[in-house]
This record gives structure tokens, sequence and C-alpha cells, in this order.
């Protein structure tokens, strides 16, 4: 019994994984089970983890296969592996879920004069929440009538998360008028798109400073960035300020493309990624061309190389919703350019991986299986960030009550950038407020994307 696997997977970096990581071995021993029971889902989840798994040198015995898919799944995973999960497409409980999947938005939690409040932290594009007017800095103080409290907050996030529709109080705040009327909004579970990727260019004194924004990152995005980086050129930029705080990840093409745009002076084989995998997949190394034609083939690695700005090096905002192709690109581009971090620590995934679907009943769509295959390094061998990249600069998005919308020249990330820029010591005056910590973030952060079946 063989997983059947598309064409795809052997483009890029599995040229040279084998025939040994399609095969079982003469030595596993292969039951056959009733076609749709636990036991034929699970004995195949086992045989792919022991394949593919960066860890399957370390997993358990087979256990007990009758157990709930998800279940089992669990069981073979290492204790600090917080990245690999599983779905099942017919089955929409066992998909991960977040404030920003089903409504488009996230937020975090502060006090300010013994009150307690939501604050919206972005919001997509063409969402529930966009549609129904949430805007980043917009403040919740009761959801679904429950007004929040240093003991509730956190149990209301998670309620949040798990329900289908949400009834919000919001207010908002500004320095010059204080706090608005309160409203009511009412939203609905919907879908999020691709999102735009909003850039401009800054007056910093006397720095042309490009700014860009990057909520996600998509198949095929490389022409996006061609065109923007074209601009950028075009308008003389001297710094860039890249906002990744938001990113949780996505396809590595994307990524390479990008950062091919950042990188001076590269050649197409210079080393960008190391990819370490367990006995079958063993150590990979890829190159900024072969990265980027990993999933991308309608831009040369030329062409982007040619829209290079003149920077030699780039200021990132980054946060604990950094995380996956996002942190990539700020381990990996560090052996060829200066990198300035600024915000809070990352989510720390240093894993890639591609999705292994059980496809073997025609017609039927099976479980999906996104396990941690590779641990990333870059040119240097640098990586084991599992932990989060510590910034250069650590400064918390959240010190004041007026939340300002990226891309605003006061915003408190892009303000310290840009103070680091132009050498401005001057400091934002701050109110007194607390940030209070979530005890489990859900930030979106999406498998690194290595190709695809």
């Amino acid at each position: 019994m063989k997983s059947k696997i598309s064409s795809s997977i052997f483009y890029g970096i599995i040229f040279l994984i084998d025939v040994l990581i399609l095969s079982c071995s003469a030595d596993d021993e292969v039951k056959f089970y009733n076609e749709g029971t636990n036991e034929y889902i699970n004995e195949w989840m086992y045989r792919q983890m022991k394949k593919y798994y960066h860890w399957s040198d370390k997993m358990p015995a087979q256990g007990n296969l009758s157990a709930n898919p998800k279940d089992y799944f669990g069981t073979l995973l290492q204790k600090d592996d917080i990245y690999s999960y599983t779905i099942h497409p017919s089955l929409p409980e066992t998909v991960p879920q977040s404030l920003r999947r089903k409504f488009g938005f996230d937020v975090s939690f502060f006090e300010f004069e013994g009150k307690f409040y939501a604050v919206i932290l972005y919001v997509l594009a063409d969402s529930p929440a966009k549609n129904n007017g949430l805007q980043r800095g917009n403040l919740i103080t009761q959801i679904n009538g429950t007004a929040l409290s240093a003991g509730n907050y956190d149990e209301l996030y998670k309620k949040m998360i798990a329900a289908n529709q949400l009834n919000l109080k919001l207010t908002s705040y500004s320095a010059k008028s204080g706090f608005s009327q309160p409203k009511e909004i009412l939203i609905l579970q919907g879908f999020s798109f691709s999102q735009p990727i909003p850039y401009q260019v800054i007056i910093a004194k006397k720095s042309k400073v490009g700014y860009i924004e990057i909520p996600h990152f998509d198949v095929g995005q490389a022409q996006t960035f061609l065109q923007i980086f074209q601009d950028f050129k075009s308008k003389s930029i001297t710094e860039l300020v890249l906002d990744l705080r938001y990113n949780g990840g996505g396809d590595i093409a994307s990524a390479t493309a990008l950062s091919i745009l950042l990188a001076p002076n590269i050649k197409p084989t210079d080393l960008f990624i190391k990819f370490e995998g367990n006995v079958n997949g063993g150590n990979v190394n890829q190159s900024f061309k072969e990265a980027l034609e990993s999933n991308e083939s309608k831009i040369s690695f030329d062409a982007l190389q040619n829209a290079h700005p003149a920077i030699n090096k780039i200021y990132v905002l980054c946060g604990n919703r950094t995380a996956s192709a996002s942190e990539l690109i700020i381990n990996n581009l560090k052996p060829y350019m200066e990198v300035i971090t600024i915000g809070e620590k990352t989510y720390g995934k240093d894993v890639a991986g591609f999705p292994v679907e059980d496809d073997r009943i025609p017609g039927t769509k099976g479980w999906i299986l996104y396990p941690a295959i590779y641990k990333l390094f870059n040119a240097r061998h640098e990586g084991d960030y599992s932990k989060g990249i510590i910034p250069v600069i650590s400064v918390n998005e959240i010190q004041q009550v007026e939340v300002f919308a990226l891309g605003n020249s006061s915003e408190i990330l892009l303000n310290t950038a840009l103070n680091h820029i132009t050498g401005n010591s001057a400091k934002m005056k701050m109110t007194t407020l607390r940030s209070l910590p979530l005890l489990g973030i859900n930030t979106d952060a999406d498998p690194l994307l290595i190709m695809k079946h």
C-alpha cells in the first residue's frame, strides 16, 4: 500500500529524496484493514509519519489503532512539537480555528484606569470584521453581553474563537477627543480571501523610506512583489521597513522572491536554505534560485534581483504572530545583509513541510497530514529558533490607548524604525496601561510549504 504522491513533490529540493522515501522497506509489517475504519486510517498515518516526520526515530510504537484519528495523530508527536497537525476536509472541527480565519481580525488585551479592553490589532480586507466596520485600534468592552474583566478575558477570547457569531460593544479612543460613544455590532462567521499588500514611501528627514506590510505569503506573489519594488526603486528609496508582525507564513517560493528583492549582491547559486530531515529525507541545501523555482515559474531570479533598490539593510517589524516563512526571511537574510528586527519575540516556527494526503479511496477525500519534516537553517547554519527570534530592538506595540493604523508614522513600531533611521532619540509619550497575556495565542502560523501534493 503506497500513498499516491504527485510529481510536484519531486520539484525543488525533493530531487534528493529518492525511492527510499516513497516505498515501504522490506522489514515493514503492513496489515490490511477495512476501508474507512480508524485502524485503516491510523495505520496509514503511522506509516506516513515514520516516513516523513522529522523526529520519526523518536516516535512511539503504533499503539491503539482504533482511536479517533485526530487523537491518534497527537500521540505520534514529540512533546514540544506545536507545529504538526492533521485535518479532514469533511470535518470542520478538525481544522485549526482562530478569530482571523473565522471573522478576519485579531485582538490583544490590556487594562487601563481599572477597566479592561480588547484592542483590535488588525482587520483583513473584505472580511466579516471589515465589512461590519471594525478597524485597527477599536476597543472592545463587552463580548456577547459580558463585560471584560481580569478574571474572564482569556476565557472570552477562547469563546470568541469557538463562536459562529460575535456581538461586540465597541468604543474608540484618541488623545484629542478621548473615548467615543459605545456602539454594538454583530459579526457573522465568514471567509476572507487574498489580501492586498499595502506599501508607501515615507519621507523621514533626508531619507526616503519604503514601507511594505505583508499579511501572508500566498502562492504567486512574486509578480506583485516585483511591481512594488520596481516602484520603490524608481522612487529611489534608501531604507526599507518590512512589516511582518501579523504574517503567519505560507509559500516558500513567494517568501524567497521577496528575499531576492531585498538582498544586495546575491547570485542565483548562493545558498539560501539548509533543510535537515530524518534518515529518509536527509539534509538538503537550496539556493535562492532553487527555492524560488520550487513553486514559481513565471518570474525569474534576474528579474527580481534587477528590481533591488539601493538598500543594504532592512527593518523588520515583528511580534508573536510572526511565524514560519516570515521567520525564515529574518533568519536567512542575515548572512547577506543587516536585519534589524523591531517589536516582540517571534512565534518560533523553524520547521518546513508539505501536506500528505490520504487519497487511497478514489473519489474520496481523506485525512491530510501537515507534519514537521525539516528543520531550517541559513547559509551559516544558524537556526534553531523554536522559542522565537528575539528582536534587536524590543518594543511592545500596545503602549498607549490610542492605537494607530499600520503604516501611520505615529504607530509605535514604525515610529521606532523611523527614529532609528533618522537618529532621533526622542521617545513617544506613553500612557500607563497594563498588557494582559493570553495563555495560548493562535498565531495562524502556516506550515512552511516547500512543495505541494
